[in-house]
């Protein structure tokens, strides 16, 4: 078996073999030419915008045809619509400009043998504006229609008013061809007018060469124009790459010659001088004194002194340019202000913690707007609290508009009104033992001083009122009169 296949694949060869064409064969079940005498054919203009999975799926629901007529995706920009009746296929070539996806397509009747320039042209409504006076006749509207296609229709009637500052015409576009916005023509006199041209179920198109098949990102013009600025970027950078710089240094300077080029001008990264002016100022009066030393020597002293200076940074800001030496602060936060970040960079979740970091988002808040407590009711002398007043002074949130509680806020036109709610004050409950105690055996000791008439309230609640350390409070209830000729009333 392998011997069989080395020897086929030896015989193989990688020219082109002449092969004759295969023939199909020529039955009913292998044509549907029947089927296709109900179908329209079609051609999208624009294949990298209009899918064509979604164009056979969504036209049928465009058209209000749904069941009515299937979808075949012949190519990547051509297709097949088949209906089950003729009136539904000419519904659909009278409507006009079909779109799909915002860009339009090509839709024509199928034929058994279709011409050269099938799928070429759409039937287009366009509306012709400003129109001089003398033009408003039927041969002169189909000739303006004439610039944009072949005319099949002009809707006009010189007998009826017209209403409109248009006159709409259909031709047949070759998509092929830009859209034509304005046109100029000669009257008569010498005169020129602007005729205006705007195209009805057209949505997308080209705003640079006004063509139907592509957006402006992706027009060849466009393209070209980049292209051209680029080239243009390029040549200049390389020009000012190989302009060579001016010269600093000229025969009539008493430096030249003294010091190299590349150690006077500006420095390429700063932009500043790399020796100040004054200091050049001085170097030349220096080689230009009479000092009694020989050229030679000046030069050798001048070299050195900038060479040693340029060695150390600080010697070079200090001495060859003269700028102040740079502030050092131990304070690390001086002059510190916010920095603002506006890329999209995703937070780290520990950030919003307020465990790890409490003085953050509304935690920070919250503990700005921290309201100063005060209580309706002055503090008792004892130093104790009510139970409400408790609560509202360890209750940062108790004046909050923010915080629901029992009794908050109820929000108005005008903002916000507290509830009046019933408040009761009592001492602690060791205070009230302590001076029950105490009212015992006072009790006991004034129970000869009661007046006949009074008793005491045991069964029900009492308030009391505390005045002041060791006071007494009244538990005793008001005073019920007595009536002589029945005796005192019973004991409640």
């Amino acid at each position: 078996m392998s011997v069989a296949m080395d020897r086929a694949l030896m015989a193989l060869s990688l020219d082109e073999e002449d092969e004759e064409p295969f023939t199909m064969p020529d039955r009913p079940g292998f044509t549907s030419i029947e089927e296709n005498r109900l179908s329209i054919m079609g051609r999208s203009l624009n294949p990298e915008c209009q899918r064509m999975s979604g164009l056979i799926i969504t036209m049928p629901r465009k058209w209000q045809k749904e069941g009515k007529v299937r979808g075949i995706a012949l190519s990547r920009e051509r297709f097949q619509f088949i209906f089950n009746s003729e009136h539904d296929l000419l519904d659909v070539l009278e409507k006009g400009v079909q779109t799909y996806n915002e860009w339009a397509m090509v839709l024509e009747r199928w034929v058994e043998y279709p011409p050269e320039d099938y799928l070429q042209f759409i039937p287009l409504w366009v509306r012709i504006s400003y129109i001089p006076e003398e033009y408003y006749t039927t041969e002169a509207l189909t000739t303006l229609g004439d610039m944009i296609g072949r005319v099949i229709v002009v809707a006009f009637d010189p007998l009826k008013p017209v209403t409109q500052d248009y006159i709409r015409v259909q031709v047949l576009f070759n998509v092929a061809n830009p859209l034509k916005m304005s046109r100029v023509i000669n009257r008569k006199g010498g005169k020129t007018a602007t005729i205006h041209f705007d195209y009805e179920q057209l949505q997308k198109r080209c705003f640079t060469c006004k063509r139907l098949n592509h957006e402006k990102s992706i027009c060849p013009i466009e393209i070209r124009k980049r292209q051209e600025e680029s080239q243009a970027r390029r040549n200049r950078a390389k020009v000012a790459l190989q302009k060579a710089p001016a010269a600093t240094l000229n025969l009539e300077d008493p430096l030249y010659g003294v010091l190299e080029e590349s150690q006077v001008g500006l420095d390429q990264l700063s932009g500043r001088p790399r020796i100040a002016k004054e200091v050049m100022d001085e170097m030349r009066r220096y080689m230009l004194a009479d000092t009694g030393e020989d050229r030679a020597i000046k030069v050798d002293k001048l070299r050195s002194t900038v060479k040693e200076a340029e060695a150390d940074p600080r010697a070079q800001r200090s001495v060859l340019r003269l700028e102040a030496a740079p502030m050092v602060t131990s304070d690390l936060n001086k002059g510190k202000g916010l920095v603002f970040d506006y890329s999209e960079k995703s937070q780290k979740k520990v950030s919003f913690d307020l465990n790890v970091n409490p003085n953050k988002l509304m935690a920070g808040a919250f503990k700005a707007f921290k309201p100063q407590v005060t209580l309706s009711e002055p503090v008792l002398e004892l130093g104790f609290f009510d139970d409400s007043s408790e609560a509202s002074v360890h209750n940062p949130f108790f004046d909050s508009s923010t915080v629901f509680r029992v009794g908050s806020p109820e929000p108005r036109s005008s903002g916000t009104i507290k509830k009046s709610s019933y408040v009761r004050r009592r001492p602690p409950k060791g205070l009230r033992n302590k001076l029950s105690s105490g009212l015992m055996v006072q009790q006991f000791d004034d129970g000869e001083d009661r007046r006949e008439g009074k008793q005491e309230m045991s069964s029900r609640k009492r308030k009391k009122v505390v005045q002041e350390m060791g006071g007494r409070s009244n538990n005793k209830a008001q005073c019920l009169k007595a009536i002589p000729s029945e005796g005192s009333p019973n004991a409640q």
